[in-house]
């Protein structure tokens, strides 16, 4: 089943029923996911369409996916869940997350590193990159002024 660019980023980890303004999981932040069931497809787009750009200005610094047809077979054979109808480079997230501290021959998914990376740590870095850029949209965008 491929996923739509409005199906949801949600991965089941919700911090925000913790008081978390953005969640650690999927990014989103509280009134979103709150609210998720009542977007349109369109606003549903809009929010997933963030955090794409997130995870493509973390990753693309970092790695380059050389052949998207090999990663999607791969991620598909190894049952890790990603959203198709997302740049192919948004995927390596979804494969860092699965993999856990596990290392793996990028070359064998179709990805090629540009800096030097240590597998126990990037995907912590990865993901905490992304949560900084989450609060800090969310802070300029959203926080209420005392």
């Amino acid at each position: 089943m491929h996923k739509k660019r409005s199906s949801t980023p949600c991965l089941g980890i919700c911090s925000t029923t913790f008081g978390d303004e953005v969640c650690k999981g999927c990014k989103r932040f509280a009134h979103e996911i709150v609210s998720w069931t009542k977007y349109s497809l369109e606003e549903r787009e809009i929010i997933n369409e963030r955090i794409e750009k997130f995870k493509i200005l973390i990753l693309s610094d970092r790695f380059k996916v050389i052949d998207a047809e090999l990663l999607a077979t791969k991620l598909e054979e190894k049952a890790i869940n990603f959203n198709h109808s997302l740049d192919p480079i948004t995927w390596i997230f979804d494969l860092f997350r699965a993999a856990g501290s596990q290392s793996f021959d990028l070359g064998n998914y179709g990805i090629k590193s540009l800096k030097q990376f240590d597998p126990k740590t990037i995907k912590d870095e990865i993901n905490d990159e992304l949560l900084e850029l989450s609060e800090a949209h969310h802070g300029r965008y959203f926080k209420k002024l005392s």
